[in-house]
């Protein structure tokens, strides 16, 4: 179990005026990530070290972005200006999980331009709706591990501290953690557990120095 990546819904000024303005305060490249059709919603890319990555992204006018809940939690971040929209673990196994909350997990892909395909597996997106701060789960396809989004360029910054509205208990309750850390590498502080829950900035390490979103 370890942290693959957060999650940043844009606001309204779009994709890529988000994503350039991040790229400007955190001093890192990123990459066009492309669409996830099953979700109806497209990405950039900003990858970090620690086989880890910061995503961008944003809803489509399609009609699987109404039915999608990964389209829904967008949509509904973005309409309320933008910003943290969720953090996500990488297990090897899904299969506990499915089990635990009592569906199955769903696909989810995103095509390059050369044919080739990332493909994983995720649940949790109800969870992250109904109570924003306990994360999602993926498993990447062993298949496609190759394209990580975190290889999409040399990484030059990572990931240091994720700072959260809610309960640390709630959170190791949700993903039957019984150890105190969350995840390895990355600092995971909780804090005002009575108020809204949710991400509420995220320190990285960059060749700015340390920059807080």
């Amino acid at each position: 179990m370890r942290l693959d990546h957060v999650s940043y819904a844009c606001g309204p000024d779009g994709l890529e005026k988000t994503a350039n303005r991040i790229s400007e305060a955190l001093g890192l490249e990123f990459v066009k990530g492309g669409v996830h059709p099953r979700f109806g919603t497209r990405n950039v890319i900003f990858p970090l070290k620690n086989s880890q990555y910061l995503e961008v992204v944003e809803v489509l006018d399609h009609p699987s972005s109404l039915k999608a809940p990964f389209g829904q939690a967008v949509r509904a971040r973005s309409e309320m200006g933008g910003g943290w929209m969720s953090w996500v673990i990488a297990v090897d196994d899904l299969a506990t999980f499915e089990e635990r909350l009592g569906r199955g997990s769903v696909p989810g892909n995103r095509r390059f331009p050369d044919g080739r395909e990332l493909l994983w597996q995720q649940i949790g997106i109800n969870d992250v709706i109904a109570d924003p701060q306990v994360p999602y789960l993926l498993r990447w396809d062993e298949s496609t591990k190759e394209l990580h989004p975190s290889g999409a360029l040399e990484a030059v910054g990572s990931i240091d501290r994720i700072t959260i509205a809610g309960s640390a208990s709630r959170v190791r309750e949700w993903l039957d953690l019984p150890a105190d850390d969350v995840v390895e590498e990355v600092t995971v502080e909780f804090v005002a557990p009575s108020g809204a829950p949710g991400i509420l900035s995220v320190e990285f390490e960059t060749p700015k120095g340390t920059v807080t979103l």
